[in-house]
């Protein structure tokens, strides 16, 4: 019993003070604290109040002094005629300058977390002790729940636009200061980077096609690519080829070594030397490689929660994926829904672009135009509805052999959210299983 009342909420009444105080005495930092803190981050109701209060206000782009924040106290019903107005002249009073404002906020950050933490431990104990659901079931959930700390989720679904917008201004503001062509990471491949406009947070992004066409390798492009240029950590999920394969595939692509000389080991000391150029470059880069066939979509959002900096994630492919919730032999139609919908969550939940292959149905075999189209997507309209891009790829070359069109690729974006639809042309490299831009020719142009 002793050990409750001593346990006290993790809460600092000074610093709390402090914000408002310093956001009373100067204006100017109030828009640095509002990007930093939540109204639910002050514990005290009172200090709540005055704080959603100048929230409120500056939304609205309204004058903030004391004499503004008490008329808008009254007007949302939290001024109380005895205390408020000596309240707001006593933050004014103890708070030593409104220059450590961040620090203050700092405090009044972590505490709120610690509050969170404990709260959702309370939550996790109650879950387990309830027993209600698999063990399984539960870990996710609880992990789910840490998660949400970590990145800051922790304030109600439903936000007011006005905070929206500030985010959105942000944004543009990044977008306008900085130099890149595209808004989101780039493939590698210009053309497709100006039709999709790069690989943008918390897209799904689907590429379909036959057997042979190159999924895996555009894949491992992609992927090689933002490894290299953004130092972040890509995750590649493969539950067709190992990791030694995977590997093998992107010496490959980073030597410009034949992969037939690789796979048979007959090379010459200059590829070696090449060989041994690439697996260097290769180290530098942060690619985690997966290669457990019956991984479900729960599991790859488990591990991916622990990178700290993932910047991609990469599946190779949708239609070897056990269903969302694990179970075997169940209807596939369904089941790929539901694992495609799990996806989408899952871009949303990590906040970077999510990179699904697929396989195409045969149905594009019996027409006279083998380009695939939308409806080839095998066993599921939901894949279609779930992307926010779908590619095809297509190699004329692969069905015709006089060709004129001799290791030309084409990726046909069929849908996308950030732009219009149509078709990107790539060169396909055999021996490298690779892809790159074409040359450009005037009369392309």
């Amino acid at each position: 019993m002793e050990d409750l009342l001593i346990r006290q909420v993790p809460q600092s009444m000074e610093a709390e003070q402090s914000v408002l105080g310093a956001m009373l005495i100067d204006s100017r930092c109030i828009a640095e604290v509002i990007g930093l803190l939540q109204p639910d981050d002050f514990y005290l109701q009172q200090n709540r109040d005055i704080y959603e209060t100048i929230y409120s206000m500056f939304q609205y782009s309204e004058v903030i002094d004391p004499v503004t924040v008490l008329d808008k106290m009254k007007e949302r019903g939290v001024f109380e005629e005895k205390t408020s107005v000596s309240y707001l002249m006593q933050l004014m009073e103890i708070t030593p300058t409104a220059a450590n404002v961040k620090q203050y906020c700092t405090i009044v950050k972590d505490k709120a977390l610690l509050r969170n933490l404990a709260q959702a431990a309370d939550e996790i104990n109650q879950t387990v002790t309830e027993g209600v659901g698999t063990a399984q079931e539960i870990l996710e959930a609880a992990e789910k729940k840490i998660y949400a700390l970590r990145k800051g989720n922790t304030q109600e679904s439903l936000e007011h636009i006005g905070t929206v917008l500030i985010k959105v201004f942000d944004q543009l503001n990044e977008l306008a200061q900085s130099d890149r062509e595209i808004p989101g990471l780039s493939t590698g491949l210009r053309d497709l980077d100006k039709k999709i406009n790069g690989l943008n947070k918390s897209d799904l992004l689907l590429i379909a096609a036959r057997p042979g066409m190159g999924k895996t390798s555009i894949a491992l492009n992609i992927a090689l690519n933002v490894a290299k240029k953004t130092d972040k950590t890509v995750a590649f999920f493969s539950l067709e080829m190992s990791r030694e394969q995977l590997a093998m595939r992107l010496i490959s692509n980073e030597s410009f070594v034949d992969n037939q000389k690789l796979v048979t080991g007959k090379l010459t000391e200059e590829e070696w030397t090449k060989i041994g150029l690439a697996s260097s470059a290769l180290s530098q880069t942060d690619i985690r490689v997966d290669d457990n066939p019956t991984i479900t979509v729960a599991e790859m959002n488990a591990k991916c929660r622990r990178l700290d900096n993932l910047g991609l994630v990469l599946i190779d492919y949708l239609q070897l994926m056990n269903s969302a919730n694990g179970k075997v032999n169940e209807n596939r139609v369904l089941a790929v829904s539901e694992i495609s919908r799990a996806l989408k969550i899952m871009a949303k939940e990590l906040n970077v672009p999510v990179i699904c292959l697929s396989q195409l149905s045969r149905a594009n075999e019996s027409r006279s135009d083998k380009r695939p189209m939308l409806s080839d997507l095998r066993e599921s309209g939901a894949i279609e509805q779930d992307a926010d891009e779908v590619l095809f790829l297509y190699r004329d070359d692969y069905y015709n052999e006089n060709s004129e069109e001799k290791n030309v690729a084409e990726c046909i974006v069929a849908k996308n959210r950030h732009g219009e639809t149509g078709t990107v042309k790539l060169q396909w490299l055999p021996q490298f299983t690779t892809f790159s831009d074409r040359e450009w020719k005037h009369s392309e142009g």
